[in-house]
Order: structure tokens, then sequence, then C-alpha cells
């Protein structure tokens, strides 16, 4: 029993996220892939139209079929310019939270990213950028949550006051974690109206341990690479398009999206408090088609998406996956002498 106990926390710690998506434990994605820049790719910490950025996430997943995955995250970003140069560097930090499985497995993790961006053609406003992450994460498990054969007694069922018998192992693991990225982002076209963006990440650089059992070596997290891809056409000066593609290969797993989101602006003049509304559909490949929408005023973006589970889990779910809420807050800074976005926007 012990043994198998053993093989059942392993197997929990690497693979809980594996009923959420085709990925590991310790990745956590969102639909609205594009507003989590760090843990995208490092490299596209900064590349944003103002000086500074807030945002907040939360996603609530099978809350129809299991205990609901939950995740969270929180994330500042600045830039500052360097000397009288286009060129800037990026500085963030994340923070997110994680719940997943019956046992509540629980991950807490902090991350801060900086990254360095060439400028290579201030007409179009071409940048190469290079970033790095680094963080320490922290998960854990109720151990009162898991039962075990030995607790169930024939014709009653189970019954928490009989003692399993057995040892559990440490309930809360730390480890420190890395990632380094490359981007390009451009505007090209008429009045540069068209914005585009192409990068490649690496994660879990040092393939950290992943087990709660400290006897036990070799239970590593995979390498994660992520390729990520954006354009933005002002079609008129009414709307625009705005088109993401996202895929991540941790290890032999593989999870592909894109999707494609239209804006209308209804702001006329210089005068007038702007307003965007955006629609649109992502799509997770043999996984989920996920409606967005999303709202910006002034210098706030209000967006929310739900997964419609298509998957061959969809006979359980009744295609019901799960939703997420998303708050961006952008701006300039009012002293001239911080001000960087004034001279230089890039966008993503």
């Amino acid at each position: 029993m012990k043994r198998f106990l053993k093989k059942q926390l392993i197997a929990i710690a690497a693979l809980t996220g594996l009923a959420a998506q085709k990925t590991q434990a310790q990745d956590i994605h969102f639909s609205q892939f594009y507003e989590t820049s760090i843990l995208r790719n490092p490299a596209l910490t900064g590349i944003y139209n103002g000086d500074y950025r807030f945002g907040i996430m939360y996603r609530n997943q099978w809350n129809s079929i299991s205990a609901p995955f939950q995740t969270a995250t929180a994330s500042v970003e600045m830039k500052k310019q360097i000397g009288t140069s286009q060129d800037f560097i990026g500085f963030g930090v994340l923070g997110y939270y994680d719940r997943t499985g019956s046992i509540n497995l629980t991950t807490i993790s902090g991350n801060i990213a900086i990254s360095y961006n060439k400028n290579l053609n201030e007409e179009h406003g071409t940048f190469v950028s290079v970033g790095l992450m680094g963080g320490y994460l922290q998960r854990n498990f109720d151990p009162s949550k898991i039962t075990l054969g030995n607790q169930y007694t024939p014709g009653i069922g189970y019954d928490p006051t009989i003692a399993s018998g057995e040892k559990f192992p440490n309930p809360k693991v730390g480890q420190m974690d890395f990632g380094l990225g490359l981007n390009y982002t451009s505007n090209t076209g008429a009045d540069n109206k068209t914005n585009y963006s192409v990068g490649l990440a690496a994660y879990h650089l040092t393939k950290p341990e992943s087990n709660f059992y400290g006897d036990i070596t070799g239970v590593r997290q995979d390498m994660r690479f992520n390729v990520n891809a954006s354009s933005n056409w002002l079609i008129t000066e009414t709307w625009s398009v705005q088109a993401q593609g996202n895929v991540m290969v941790p290890g032999k797993y593989d999870e592909i999206m894109v999707g494609c989101l239209a804006g209308r602006k209804n702001a006329e003049s210089a005068s007038q408090d702007v307003l965007i509304l955006y629609g649109g559909l992502m799509y997770r490949f043999q996984d989920a088609i996920i409606p967005v929408i999303k709202i910006d005023f002034n210098d706030l973006t209000f967006g929310m998406s739900y997964d419609m589970n298509v998957s061959k889990l969809h006979a359980a779910s009744s295609f019901r996956g799960g939703f997420e809420l998303s708050l961006i807050k952008t701006g300039l800074m009012t002293d001239p002498q911080r001000g960087f976005s004034s001279t230089v926007c890039p966008r993503r």
C-alpha cells in the first residue's frame, strides 16, 4: 500500500493539470493567454502601450464534473528608457495561485522578469527583445482529503474515522524556476497601421525536481517551449482586428491556441472617452471553443471568456469547461522625466 501511495502522489503532482489540458501541473494556462506576457514569454515584458501596466486574471474550470480548478494571477510591468536612445528595459513582477483536484493540490508562485529591448528602426517601431524570468514555486496538498482502501467498510462505505495506516510525505515542497525568451515586434503598412510580434521562449531551464518524496530522485519537470505570435490591423479609424496564436510544448505534450477578435471604436474626437468593444473566438486544438468579449475604456481593459469543451470529455462536461475574467490597466507617467511612451510605444 505504501508503494502504491507513493506512486499516486507522484502521479498527482506531475499530471493533475492533464485533465484540464495537455500539459503538466506546474504550468498554468489561460484562454486569454495574450494578457499573461511573463508566463508566455519574458521578452514580452514591457511590450505594450504605456509606461506601466497592472493586471489581474481569474479562471474557474471543470466545476461541472469535479472539484473546480481555480487559478488567479496578479502582475505589474514598467519600463525605463536607456539614456536618449529608443532602447528600453522592461521590468515585471507576477504572482499566481492555482488549486486543482480533490486533494487541493495548490501551487503558489512569485516571479520577476526583466527584458532588454533594442530599437532597430524608429520609423516602424521595430524592436528585438531578450527577456529573463526567475521565480520561486511552492506546492502543497491536503493529506486529510486522501481516501484509502482500508478506510472503506463493506456495506457501510467510507469512514474517515478509520486510520489509514499510512505515513504521508511532507505535504509542502518548494523549488526555484527560470525562463528565457526572445521576441521581435514591428509595425508595417500605410501609416504603420499593422503591428505584429513573434517570439520563442523556454521555461524550467534547470528541470527542477517535482515530487513530494525527498528519497525519490529523477522526477523532474520537463522544459517547456513556447511560441507566441500576434498581429493587430487598424482597418479603418473605427474598426480593428487582432489575431493571436500560442503554442506550448512541455515535454511530450502540447497545447495549440489560435483566435481572432474584431473591435469597434466609438470615439470620434480626442475630447471623448475612448470605448472599444471586441468580440471573437479562440480555439484550443482538440479541447475547446472559446467565445471572448473584450472592452477597452480609456486606460482600462476588461476581458471575459468561456471554454466550451469539445474534446472527448464533453460527454461528462456537457460542453461546459470554465469561465475566465481579466482586468488590465495601463497608463503614462505624469512626470515627463519618467515618461517614456511619449516617444516610443511598442505594442503586442
